[in-house]
């Protein structure tokens, strides 16, 4: 791209964007199962995006300067924590974020030359992400195969002297289950260490869920022993994205999340999160949805997901060849494939208009599809099953994917620093997924099915390389 040599018209912009926006995943509707939250509620997204676009150029950096980012996030924060146990709250950009900085407050806090965080294999690979940029070492925790939950006694036996967090999920995103977050903080408790509850997916969810008559095991700031929770609003609280907020017990371990520096002769640097200077658009369309749907709205979307997850279970379980992994406690379903690739199906939903979200298989969880259930899913919860079900019987008359010879043991030696992205492009298209620009959506099956028989470092690798070709330079 260079510069026009004249500026355009809004207008202008506006039509090519829509233009770029032709093979984009429909973000309403719910035929996309991931990434995208939908009410199926008229005007909630507006009065969002209404309120976004007010707060647009507004500065976070300095809230002595924009009073209204002070109110708005007390206001957000505050229900919040109204709703999870109490704390003390920051409003972040996600639930990166706010699992980073929950991270680096325990880190600074617990002061270790070599600090460790103990997790679940489940646990979402922010923490990982955290780990990696301030110096952590992960240690890894089973799941039980059966219930695809961690166990307290597990966690306790990974801990020593330089654990400086303990987490648990609520739910873990891979299977929808809730960790035994009771017996898990009091492991941490009885040491002395930090528990941190990653609510990222549930925290806006699983009480109303519980007001809709789940039974909902007690998971928040109220548990003895929790120390930190994260809860993300751009989920199932339906704000646009870039919304989530980080709790914690103590005043004084949201203090250790800050950063502030006077080692300069400039303006007064304070931050409350990663980021320095950032929009309140966010913000704003945080709480413009949260006072658009209020406590009614998200008692009646609570309700209907959990219809709609009743159903997808049960239709899923009745399909040949297909089961639902573990027994999901929130409006997330993973299902396997029996005689029937998943990531097959997964190219043939797609083909239908309806994305399922593949997962590869990791420690001792087999490969399979995600479907998070949003309260637009269960208008649609019958066409979904019946995509499914043709999916699956297609991809049974397909096969599995067939890799070539030796094809993933060249990959797992390749040295892929050696590689510029044109030669990787090319590795890609010998088993026909075409990565130059325009080629279109090449269908997934096949790098799936070669990722999925890789080991993590090697999948990582590939991975990296795989969004380089398509960025290019």
């Amino acid at each position: 791209m260079s510069l026009p040599p004249t500026g355009r018209t809004a207008e202008d912009l506006l039509t090519e964007i829509a233009k770029l926006k032709g093979n984009d995943l429909p973000v309403r509707g719910g035929q996309v199962t991931a990434y995208v939250y939908d009410t199926g509620r008229a005007g909630i997204g507006e009065a969002a995006a209404r309120a976004y676009a007010e707060m647009l150029e507004v500065n976070c950096l300095d809230p002595t300067a924009f009073p209204s980012v002070v109110e708005m996030e007390r206001q957000v924060v505050g229900a919040v924590a109204d709703l999870l146990g109490g704390g003390h709250g920051i409003f972040t950009s996600g639930g990166t974020e706010s699992i980073m900085l929950a991270v680096k407050a325990a880190r600074d806090a617990a002061g270790r030359s070599r600090p460790t965080l103990v997790l679940p294999v489940t646990a979402h690979p922010a923490f990982h992400k955290a780990a990696h940029y301030l110096g952590i070492e992960v240690v890894p925790v089973p799941v039980d195969l059966a219930t695809y939950k961690v166990r307290a006694s597990d966690v306790e036996a990974a801990m020593d002297a330089d654990t400086i967090m303990v987490v648990a999920s609520a739910p873990s995103y891979p299977q929808g289950v809730i960790d035994p977050i009771e017996e898990v903080a009091a492991v941490a408790a009885r040491a002395g260490v930090p528990c941190h509850v990653d609510a990222c997916v549930g925290g806006w969810l699983l009480p109303w869920l519980r007001e809709a008559g789940a039974a909902v095991p007690p998971f928040d700031l109220s548990v003895p022993g929790v120390t930190s929770l994260s809860c993300d609003l751009h989920k199932f609280g339906y704000a646009p994205k870039g919304a989530s907020v980080v709790l914690f017990a103590d005043p004084a371990m949201r203090r250790r999340a800050y950063f502030a520096s006077a080692a300069w002769p400039g303006y007064t640097i304070i931050n409350a999160t990663v980021q320095s200077s950032r929009s309140a658009g966010p913000l704003g369309g945080a709480w413009a949805t949260l006072q658009a749907l209020g406590r009614q709205g998200y008692v009646e979307l609570g309700r209907s997901a959990l219809e709609a997850t009743a159903r997808l279970r049960e239709g899923i379980t009745a399909i040949p060849g297909l089961r639902v992994l573990g027994e999901p406690e929130a409006s997330l379903v993973a299902f396997a494939g029996d005689g029937i690739d998943v990531f097959v199906l997964a190219d043939e939903a797609r083909a239908r208009g309806w994305f399922l979200q593949p997962q590869l298989s990791y420690a001792g969880i087999p490969a399979n599809l995600h479907i998070t259930v949003t309260g637009a899913t269960m208008s649609g919860v019958e066409a979904m099953l019946k995509v499914i079900a043709e999916s699956a019987g297609a991809a049974r008359l397909r096969g599995p994917v067939v890799l070539p010879d030796g094809l993933v043991e060249l990959v797992a030696g390749l040295d892929l620093d050696a590689l510029d992205d044109a030669a990787f492009a090319e590795l890609a298209a010998s088993v026909d997924v075409d990565l130059r620009p325009g080629a279109g959506q090449p269908e997934m099956a096949t790098v799936n099915a070669v990722l999925d028989a890789l080991p993590a470092p090697a999948r990582e690798a590939v991975l990296v390389r795989f969004l380089s070709v398509i960025y290019g330079s």
